[in-house]
């Protein structure tokens, strides 16, 4: 009978780390899960979970430690789901993202690069330029905070070493304000309560913007809520009412009214302006962002001349960075909003030689190829599930001599990086950019040339 069932407790050796950072061992032909260790380590590992090909364990006893293991610098750690990462060294997490890519660039891309190190942050604290708290009321109280592990049970969040200073006073007092009206907290298992989230986004010009989002059209005290955040952060721009009243797991409804000030914020990203909204997509490490955008430019190696593509262009950070070295940027994006606001963008930045369509990124790819225009470089940044299997045979078609992939996910890229190779496209060459310190994500920008072009 195996010795490998739950409850067991094996001594293993730790060997590598999964995509969400969770440590791998091996124990009779079946691969283990330990959060919280380091490869290198030794562990004694309670198995808490096993099937037939792996199994789940827990950390007991640190038999051999790593000396890249740290003590977290947050004390909120392993009870929130924010971070993976806190209990090593920034270096250590660097070396293993780098692995990561290289991992899935070689496994599911069937391509070796020389990659260089992954571009880490100067500084991996309080580097989030927007926060979202989950807000419940539960057996200890109001909870305005951040979902523990795997769950959406809320974890009051008095700091977050994530976020900026700025979001911890704003929702300090905003749950202080909440409690002082007795406002309901919105429960998803009865659809029932009023107050869904809260939303903070700051800027590098030391501003915020507030967003109440709520299960209703009202929100009482509203105005005392604005007098109250305006004394708590002289730098607060507005306060928005959010109104969603779905049963979803989406944050934000498609309503909002101002309570106070403005509804929007300025940024600046790679020396351009930005005006953002609520809704509004942007990175949320916008010094990080600055690297990763400075790699794909240098990937796109224009000379003033070419026609670009950019798909998934959101509102058009990377479209408008690649106009001032282009000849005309082409900017798509399957939301409308977006679109509008890339096309502000590009005035609000006196940038004339770049245009925006809405509409999804294979169909509007199509519709050029059918006008006769061929891209000499395409560049697209997908969201996670990265692009849909009938985008690369039509992006190929177009006969780029160039592909810039911005990807979040190094398995989804290195899944369309083989596609792009049955297509006549090679990577050569990629680059990792940390915009998320102390958690499992990675952006990774990647070249791909045609095979004509490499001979």
């Amino acid at each position: 009978m195996s010795n490998i069932r739950k409850n067991t407790i094996h001594s293993l050796d730790i060997t590598g780390y999964t995509s969400d950072g969770m440590g791998v061992a091996r124990l009779e032909g079946r691969v283990v899960f330990v959060p919280f260790t380091i490869q290198g380590e030794r562990w004694r590992v309670r198995l808490e979970k096993v099937n037939q090909n792996a199994a789940w364990g827990r950390g007991v006893e640190l038999l051999v430690p790593s000396p890249q293991r740290t003590a977290p610098d947050c004390s909120l750690y392993g009870k929130c789901g924010g971070c993976q990462l806190r209990h090593m060294t920034y270096a250590e997490e660097l070396r293993a993202k780098g692995q990561r890519i290289a991992d899935a660039l070689e496994r599911v891309g069937h391509v070796k690069l020389d990659l260089p190190p992954v571009l880490g942050a100067e500084c991996p604290l309080r580097y989030r330029n927007k926060v979202q708290f989950p807000v419940a009321r539960g057996k200890r109280g109001l909870a305005v905070g951040y979902y523990r592990p795997r769950s959406h049970d809320v974890l009051d969040a008095p700091d977050c070493p994530l976020q900026p200073e700025t979001v911890t006073r704003l929702r300090s007092a905003f749950k202080g304000w909440m409690e002082a009206h007795n406002l309901s907290a919105y429960d998803e298992r009865t659809g029932k309560g009023l107050v869904r989230h809260l939303y903070v986004r700051t800027s590098s010009r030391g501003e915020s913007l507030v967003c109440v989002v709520v299960n209703g059209d009202k929100l009482p005290g509203g105005g005392d809520l604005a007098d109250t955040l305006r004394q708590t952060e002289p730098g607060l721009a507005g306060v928005v009412l959010n109104t969603n009243m779905r049963d979803t797991n989406v944050i934000l409804g498609d309503r909002y009214t101002t309570l106070w000030g403005r509804d929007w914020l300025e940024e600046e990203l790679c020396q351009l302006t930005f005006r953002l909204s609520v809704p509004s997509f942007f990175q949320i490490n916008r010094a990080q962002t600055e690297r990763l955008y400075s790699v794909a430019l240098d990937f796109a190696q224009l000379t003033g001349t070419e026609t670009v593509l950019d798909l998934y262009c959101g509102i058009g950070t990377i479209s408008l960075a690649l106009a001032r070295h282009a000849g005309r940027v082409i900017g798509a994006e399957i939301v409308p909003q977006a679109i509008e606001d890339a096309r502000e963008n590009a005035r609000r930045n006196r940038i004339a030689n770049a245009e925006f369509f809405c509409g999804d990124a294979g169909a509007v790819a199509q519709k050029l190829a059918l006008e006769g225009i061929r891209p000499q470089v395409i560049c697209v940044d997908p969201p996670r599930k990265g692009l849909a299997p009938e985008v690369p045979p039509i992006l190929a078609d177009l006969a780029p001599d160039r592909i810039v992939y911005v990807s979040c996910d190094p398995a989804t890229l290195a899944r369309d990086v083989d596609r792009f190779s049955r297509l006549g496209y090679r990577a050569v060459r990629a680059q990792g950019v940390d915009l998320f310190p102390r958690t499992a994500h990675v952006e990774t920008a990647l070249l791909l040339t045609h095979f004509k072009t490499l001979s």
